[in-house]
């Protein structure tokens, strides 16, 4: 990805800044006999206070608390304010809204091709490469994990256990996740499986004597609140959300605690980067304790963005339970482990992070005072300004219009734009300057790609849908058919071959195997709070059919008792949209919630 020359003179002087220090870069880590290990935990919707080593005074996270007093811990470190952004930026190391993924829905969760992963690096630096959990940037060729440089994947669909991409009736205890593209039966709690596999996937790689990268991502503490009531119990005088978000969270460390164990076991803790992080702020802790912040997940103020953030490699002597309060961000990840693992970083690249190595190891002199955006879009395209922050080591711009000192003030309170006036300008210039040139991408849209021999047949769902309201997004609203809510949306797709193509509209998905007229009953409950699968499913009695790809529409009545609708077409390669939809003898109109597309 090029960069403006603006940018790229920013790139340069802060390359000559570091290149000063009689610490380059190379100097940070030490020389290894063998390449060190990176083992990633990131956990979904947990908050900077929802550990109990900093400060909050319910929950209980011996083994978190731990690690973080054997590590140095980024304090002031940034992300963005929901899931899939925060995910596409640090694993790629440029601004979320550069990547195309500003949303966690509507097709602006899949991380455009031309973006280079960790995985990607990783792997071409000689590393076994493994992503367990949520990854939540694709569910289709080529934006799964197992396409972006992971060579062993376990992972559900979509953004969580139970949305409309995951195996149907998922509901974070037993259920199905995708092996390296292979639908695979499990037992026990979502996280637990997630954790049982990365450990797996680190002894193989211990015994096979390679180097690796596990990237472990979990979807809890995420809601819907489900937990193992052993973990759940002790908050039980909390509120129902709470008490599993809590219980949820100590699963989490106790499953921290046993991969370190491992890592003792098979004595290669010394040489293994260990990172403990999240995804974005708060999801429901914030009533009891948000360290002094103020918004939670989705706010552009710091509850919403500041996360924690925990790195330990004893054989580089990095611990020792030091913070380092300089500003960071998710987009210096990927650069700062190919400087300590000495890997090659990927040509022609140009990430919009830096290596904080220095900082890190504390060895950074004149560390320029860098200036940071975030935000927030949800949205089908990215609105200017909106739900932003731009951020030094002592200010917050919001949205553009509030200004906040976070060295006097760090639960923004008071807007002191007004008699700072230099400040927002200087702010604003740069984010004038940064949106200017991110806005030519925008237009970039990912598209799934049908009839490549990489994924024949493809499975789309109404995550995807691209609309500007709100697609169906998990299994309840699949359920419930949103409720009466607009049910309509497209799919940007590439055929990628000529020829044949059969395409299968479904109200339900292939697992379900019932008829598109059918109800279905409510699914079993499971700990904690209401599951997706639990909604009644509500009846679409489709009289008509149709499909439009491109430039051709075709119309089909719908058969009593049929499960799906299929259609033969003839197609040329392409990028275009297609959508699916069912009609009632009213009028109705619904979207096929499930299309397959197979080429012949």
């Amino acid at each position: 990805m090029q960069l403006s020359h603006w940018f790229r003179f920013l790139a340069a002087v802060w390359l000559a800044a570091v290149a000063c220090d009689d610490t380059v870069i190379a100097q940070s880590t030490p020389t290894q006999s063998a390449p060190p290990n990176v083992v990633i935990v990131i956990t979904d919707d947990q908050g900077y206070g929802d550990l109990s080593c900093h400060g909050n005074p319910r929950i209980k996270t011996p083994q978190l608390d731990r690690l973080y007093r054997e590590s140095v811990r980024l304090s002031d470190y940034h992300v963005a304010p929901t899931c899939s952004p925060t995910r596409c930026a640090f694993l790629t190391g440029h601004w979320t809204n550069r990547t195309g993924v500003w949303h966690t829905i509507m097709g602006r969760s899949m991380l455009r091709e031309n973006e280079v992963t960790m995985g990607d690096v990783f792997s071409a630096g000689g590393y076994a490469t493994g992503m367990f959990g949520k990854w939540h940037l694709g569910d289709n060729y080529p934006y799964r994990p197992e396409d972006r440089g992971f060579s062993e994947v376990m992972r559900h669909g979509g953004g969580g256990v139970g949305q409309t991409p995951d195996h149907w009736d998922n509901a974070y205890f037993d259920g199905a996740y995708w092996h390296n593209s292979q639908l695979t039966p499990v037992e026990g709690f979502c996280t637990d499986v997630f954790f049982d596999y990365g450990k797996q996937f680190i002894r193989d790689q211990h015994a096979a004597g390679r180097p690796f990268l596990a990237y472990i991502a979990t979807n809890a503490p995420h809601g819907p609140m489900h937990c193992p009531p052993q973990y759940s119990e002790p908050y039980s005088d909390l509120k129902s959300n709470l008490a599993n978000f809590y219980g949820m969270i100590a699963n989490i460390d106790e499953n921290v605690g046993a991969l370190r164990d491992l890592l003792d076991e098979l004595q290669i803790t010394d040489n293994t980067i260990f990172i403990y992080t999240t995804d974005n702020g708060t999801s429901s802790g914030d009533k009891l304790f948000n360290a002094g912040m103020r918004g939670k997940k989705g706010s552009h103020y710091d509850g919403g963005h500041r996360v924690p953030f925990f790195v330990r490699w004893p054989a580089a002597k990095l611990g020792g339970g030091r913070d380092v309060e300089t500003i960071t961000s998710y987009v210096d990840v990927l650069p700062t482990l190919i400087s300590m693992c000495q890997i090659e970083p990927p040509q022609d690249v140009v990430f919009d992070g830096v290596d904080i190595s220095p900082l890190l190891f504390d060895r950074a002199n004149d560390w320029p005072d860098r200036i940071l955006v975030t935000d927030s879009q949800r949205v089908k395209d990215p609105i200017k300004w909106k739900s932003s922050a731009v951020m030094t080591n002592r200010w917050r711009l919001c949205n553009g219009k509030e200004l906040f000192d976070i060295d006097a003030d760090p639960g923004q309170e008071h807007d002191v734009a007004a008699s700072h006036p230099a400040v927002v300008q200087r702010l604003t210039q740069f984010y004038e300057d940064w949106w200017a040139e991110l806005l030519p991408t925008f237009d970039q849209s990912t598209a799934i790609h049908l009839g490549d021999p990489a994924e024949n047949p493809s499975r789309l769902t109404s995550h995807d849908w691209i609309t500007t309201r709100m697609t169906p997004w998990n299994q309840s609203q699949v359920r419930a058919a949103m409720n009466g809510a607009p049910n309509t949306g497209f799919w940007n797709v590439k055929i990628t071959a000529a020829g044949k193509y059969e395409i299968r509209l479904r109200r339900w998905p292939l697992e379900v195997d019932q008829p598109i007229a059918s109800e279905l009953p409510a699914g079993d409950p499971v700990p904690g709070e209401r599951a997706f699968r639990e909604t009644p499913g509500k009846a679409v009695p489709a009289v008509r059919a149709t499909l439009t790809i491109g430039e051709l529409t075709k119309t089909a009545e719908v058969p009593a008792g049929a499960k799906e609708v299929v259609f033969q077409v003839d197609l040329d390669p392409a990028t275009t949209t297609m959508t699916g939809q069912f009609e009632t003898d009213s009028g109705e109109v619904f979207g096929s919630y499930f299309a397959y597309v197979e080429k012949k």
